[in-house]
């Protein structure tokens, strides 16, 4: 419900905030604010999420938990995706997700309502192989398939009937 709510309130909101402006300042001015607010969107977005993604490796290659830059991320592509979206409350949800202070803030919001099981990283000894088809004590360098013994004398000469020529 909460979604659908969302979805009737934001465009409302956009359209009243679109009437406002518009009666202050004029269409024009209005149609540019939006276009500016969308290239500036588009340019920070970049960089707070190659920063982001930065962080991410950081993390991975430290052996750390990811799940913090992998929440920055997340809010930086909502972000973009609000910032690109026209409307005065939009840009102002996505100008305020690319604030660092405000990304943890709603992190740590996020954090009281989510409770993890369980986090592991690397391989785990007590688990069956990932392949259900391998047992875990065959070799890892052997692929098993099938074959057939082709005859050169029989073969057809020429394309193959998988390419145009």
């Amino acid at each position: 419900m909460w979604l659908f709510a969302l979805f009737v309130a934001i465009p409302i909101i956009e359209i009243a905030l679109f009437i406002q402006v518009g009666g202050l300042i004029g269409l024009w001015p209005t149609l540019l604010i939006v276009i500016v607010t969308a290239i500036l969107g588009t340019a920070l977005v970049r960089q707070q999420g190659a920063l982001a993604m930065s962080q991410l490796r950081q993390s991975f290659a430290e052996l750390n938990d990811p799940s913090e830059p992998l929440a920055h991320g997340a809010m930086i592509l909502l972000s973009g995706a609000l910032l690109l979206t026209p409307g005065f409350f939009t840009d102002a949800m996505g100008f305020l997700l690319l604030v660092p202070a405000f990304r943890a803030l709603v992190l740590k919001e996020l954090r009281k309502r989510v409770k993890v099981q369980s986090f592991t990283m690397g391989q785990q000894t007590t688990r069956q192989s990932a392949d259900p088809f391998r047992s875990p004590s065959q070799n890892p360098n052997i692929i098993d398939g099938e074959w057939e013994e082709v005859d050169e004398n029989t073969t057809k000469q020429g394309p193959s009937g998988w390419t145009r020529h």
